[in-house]
């Protein structure tokens, strides 16, 4: 399979935010977001094998792992191999997502973290995927401006059965002050979230 890179880090983001983390990142993406902050996974990435990557998440001693991109379900017959052995071994898995594959299918083994993408991203989710997202789920969206805020409200309207937690984290570099004053007036059931592994400089 294709791989960026593999490392530990906190997990910056999510309902598991700030938590010892091994990361998986897969490389290729079927999207090109405007403000991509991981444009190393649009690389073609090094060939590794699916034992190679299991490997290394238990030489990690972790019990916590992240697999991302990129896309990470663009190599989901290689996700569901490593998922089949993370499974057995008892380990938490999230699975970031940019919401535009199906994923129902990786739920007996995983967690999901579905990114919308906003009007900012120029690109578009599947925002059907939204429902099928369970409780121990999250849907990400990543706010540049007032329009992206806009839409999300849009969307979370569209869905009031959603179970997933939301969270909500601005573009990186962007004005923060709005965006936390609009959801505490509005009394957004939210989760407002810098990402944290930016902020304390890490990977």
């Amino acid at each position: 399979m294709k791989i960026v890179e593999t490392f530990v880090s906190l997990q910056g983001e999510g309902v598991r935010q700030g938590m010892p983390c091994f990361f998986v990142r897969l490389a290729g993406c079927n999207l090109n977001c405007a403000w991509c902050d991981t444009p190393a996974s649009l690389s073609e990435g090094v060939e590794m094998s699916v034992d190679e990557v299991i490997a290394k998440i238990a030489e990690s001693g972790l019990q916590y792992v992240c697999i991302t991109g990129g896309e990470p379900l663009l190599q989901k017959e290689e996700v569901k191999e490593i998922l089949a052995v993370l499974k057995g071994a008892e380990l938490i898995v999230d699975i970031e997502t940019n919401g535009t594959l199906g994923f129902e299918d990786l739920f007996d083994a995983a967690y999901i973290c579905m990114d919308v993408k906003c009007p900012s991203s120029g690109e578009i989710s599947d925002l059907s995927l939204i429902t099928t997202l369970r409780e121990t789920d999250c849907v990400k969206f990543v706010i540049g401006d007032e329009a992206d805020y806009l839409y999300m409200v849009e969307v979370l309207a569209a869905h009031p059965d959603l179970k997933a937690a939301v969270c909500i984290t601005p573009v990186y570099g962007t004005d923060v002050s709005w965006l936390i004053e609009t959801i505490i007036a509005e009394r957004l059931p939210v989760r407002f979230q810098l990402q944290l592994h930016k902020q304390v400089n890490i990977p």
